[in-house]
């Protein structure tokens, strides 16, 4: 009896040790063709970077590192998969299927960007201005929509609010703009104080509604060339960061009796004078401009004038400043694109 129960156990770690070895084996032959295969890969991957390195030295460049070597690689795949879409898209199109990216065509370029979105600053009781403004540049109704629409150049009437918010100052702006649809109403205080700030939320909230090239802020007592505008700006489109204007430095008043008092004279240079900025009657900047000042809106502080509030947000900033003789708006010359009255 014991001689069996002796041969059984042996015969269970025989049978044990066989199916060890086997899942060994097998394990070790799964890893051989793993390893293999990377190995293959690895291999194929060396070869055609070496290939390609030795084509760029042979062509007397410098060497290009394996990371840029890759990135060729991806690449060249990216290029693949983008000629078999092309090619699916071509058959498609030859059994009568059409994109509906080419149908929207038309539409997108009758909704072309915007040259210029320019925000007239207006007060209260300032009517008779806003009026000849309509009557002499900007225009009203039908002829406010085409000049949107053939030359690309938006203008609104900018406003706040009194500062009893729904008297009769605010109602009478209301009426007016519900017979003329040209205002961009702030959410903000109408005061002569409050201008610089006023200014900021233009260019704020119209680089928010519009995706224009250019922002311009005019008085409203100052009269527009559109097309010698439209012809100026055009010819700055190739600059991404410009700031438009009749640039001046202008003196700094320490004196609070003195109409232009700075409260802040103290932190401008010599305290004589202001750095480089844009006169105030109309200057322009572009898009990447207006967005910096929406994004940053909270963060850019304001000084006693609005152009030099303007000019301070940038002077740390990559910005062509442009001196631009036809946007002096003291007298009306030839080629001139303000005229103050």
């Amino acid at each position: 009896m014991q001689s069996k129960g002796f041969n059984s156990k042996v015969s269970n770690m025989v049978f044990r040790t066989r199916i060890s070895s086997l899942l060994i084996s097998m394990f070790a032959i799964f890893a051989s063709f793993y390893v293999a295969g990377r190995l293959w890969q690895d291999a194929q991957t060396r070869v055609y970077l070496i290939k390609e390195l030795d084509r760029v030295t042979g062509l007397g460049q410098s060497a290009i590192s394996v990371d840029d070597t890759l990135k060729i690689i991806a690449c060249r795949e990216q290029h693949k998969k983008l000629s078999a879409l092309e090619m699916d898209l071509a058959a498609a199109g030859r059994e009568g299927f059409t994109s509906k990216r080419s149908s929207d065509t038309n539409e997108a370029v009758a909704k072309r960007r915007p040259l210029v979105v320019i925000g007239v600053l207006t007060r209260f009781g300032r009517k008779n201005n806003r009026d000849a403004i309509r009557k002499a540049w900007m225009g009203s109704g039908a002829t406010l929509k085409k000049m949107e629409k053939e030359k690309g150049i938006i203008s609104r009437f900018v406003i706040g609010r009194s500062a009893d918010r729904g008297d009769n100052l605010d109602r009478s702006i209301d009426d007016e703009n519900r017979q003329t649809n040209d205002f961009m109403i702030l959410d903000q205080v109408e005061a002569p104080g409050e201008l610089p700030k006023k200014a900021k939320m233009f260019f704020a909230l119209a680089a928010d509604r519009w995706d224009a090239d250019f922002y311009a802020k005019v008085n409203d007592d100052v009269y527009v060339n559109i097309d010698a505008l439209g012809a100026t700006l055009t010819s700055h489109l190739n600059k991404p960061r410009v700031y438009i204007g009749c640039m001046k430095s202008g003196q700094v008043f320490s004196e609070p009796s003195h109409k232009w008092y700075e409260p802040d004279w103290w932190k401008f240079g010599d305290k004589k004078s202001y750095f480089r900025h844009a006169s105030g009657e109309m200057y322009v900047i572009s898009g990447a401009l207006a967005k910096f000042i929406s994004i940053n809106r909270n963060l850019l502080r304001t000084y006693a004038h609005d152009d030099v509030s303007a000019g301070s947000w940038f002077l740390g900033l990559d910005v062509k400043h442009v001196d631009e003789g036809k946007f002096c708006c003291s007298s009306w010359s030839t080629g001139a694109i303000c005229s103050g009255v």
